[in-house]
């Protein structure tokens, strides 16, 4: 699940879905899913917070957030060549990911201070 009112999370989830080469990879824009982002949030994933991965093991879902999340579906995908490439090598290493993370969120936080949206879709106030 991504953040749909982000410019950045948006480009990252089309491009994932669209050239990643995981046939079996839905994307959902949390902002637009309302009670499963709710649901999430209760179990300590945070919308607001990052980037969540929901991925089925043998029929049990475990769940990924934040850069654990996109070091997961970058070590997955199989990008033609682009952004989405350098984006899978930038995030590859877990650690790597944990370094960088906090400036995506960032700029997440002004993307949606530009569009005028809450950084958390379930809290309208700054």
């Amino acid at each position: 699940m991504f953040d749909g009112g982000c410019p950045f999370c948006k480009s990252f989830a089309e491009l994932s879905e669209l050239k990643g080469g995981l046939p079996q990879l839905e994307i959902i824009d949390g902002r637009a899913n309302g009670q499963l982002r709710q649901a999430l949030k209760a179990q300590g994933y945070p919308l607001s917070r990052g980037a969540i991965l929901m991925v089925d093991l043998d029929g049990t879902t475990r769940i990924l957030h934040g850069s654990a999340a996109v070091t997961l579906l970058c070590s997955q995908l199989r990008p033609s060549p682009g952004r989405l490439r350098l984006l899978k090598a930038a995030f590859a290493s877990r650690e790597r990911a944990d370094t960088l993370y906090p400036l995506l969120l960032w700029a997440r936080r002004l993307a949606l201070g530009w569009r005028g949206l809450p950084v958390d879709p379930d809290n309208p106030s700054p």
